[in-house]
């Protein structure tokens, strides 16, 4: 049975004020969940939100890490660092690294490596640009990005990934895809997973939905056979907002 997993990445929000009373609010909203419930707020306040959370089923995650385990890379995070302080899910690939900070796949693959060597799990983000939907190549693109960053992986690996399909169209913009349209390419994510290694594998990877998922979408998003929860952005961080959202995955 997969998991279902509703995971907050909060971005660049939140000062430390303000992180110590947003997860006082959702420790308050999410008294419990079927689903396995994450937020990953920034680097400077993951070490007080794993304080606050002591005791509570919230689990934390970082939203990068670098591929080197040290070295002269001023301002990056290594995994050791990470796992260090008691973090040991990271998200990787989110379209604004890729977008913003020139993130490519072989880039990717090497953290990818990094954060399983360090015994990490890992949520990966990837998904198509409106452009490439537009012009029909949102399966192949996606299906390059899963090969180019993940397929180099022994079927073994696979227990420490979790997928995140996001639509870039539909992150931060308002527009998201229909249920169909997620449902859709979930199931080929996870045909294409089949064909390159089996169906137990393939079957047993957690494929979340990221792209403008509110309290309102949530449940008919989650109720797909394929999709097994959220990343969440925006909405993660109102806690009313992002308690619904868990509530809707179960």
């Amino acid at each position: 049975m997969r998991k279902k997993i509703v995971a907050g990445n909060w971005k660049m929000n939140k000062n430390r004020e303000e992180t110590t009373r947003l997860i006082s609010e959702l420790k308050t909203a999410i008294q419990k969940s079927e689903a396995e419930v994450i937020i990953a707020p920034t680097f400077v306040n993951l070490a007080e939100s794993l304080g606050e959370l002591k005791g509570s089923f919230i689990q934390v995650s970082a939203q990068n890490m670098h591929f080197a385990e040290s070295g002269a890379y001023t301002g990056e995070i290594s995994a050791d660092m990470l796992k260090s302080i008691g973090v040991s899910t990271v998200i990787l690939g989110h379209s604004e690294r890729r977008a913003y900070f020139g993130e490519d796949d072989a880039l990717l693959a090497k953290k990818v490596d990094a954060a399983l060597k360090a015994g990490m799990r890992i949520i990966f983000c990837f998904g198509e640009e409106l452009d490439q939907r537009k012009s029909g190549d949102h399966f192949k693109v996606v299906e390059s990005q899963l090969k180019n960053a993940l397929f180099h992986l022994k079927g073994d690996a696979w227990k420490n990934i979790v997928l995140a399909y996001e639509p870039v169209w539909a992150i931060g913009t308002g527009e998201t895809a229909s249920p169909e349209q997620a449902q859709e390419m979930h199931a080929f994510i996870r045909k294409t997973l089949t064909e390159a290694y089996d169906s137990g594998i393939a079957e047993g990877v957690s494929i979340l939905y990221g792209g403008s998922v509110k309290p309102g979408n949530a449940e008919e998003i989650f109720s797909k056979a394929d999709v097994d929860g959220g990343l969440i952005g925006g909405a993660s961080l109102v806690a009313a907002d992002f308690a619904a959202i868990v509530a809707a995955a179960g």
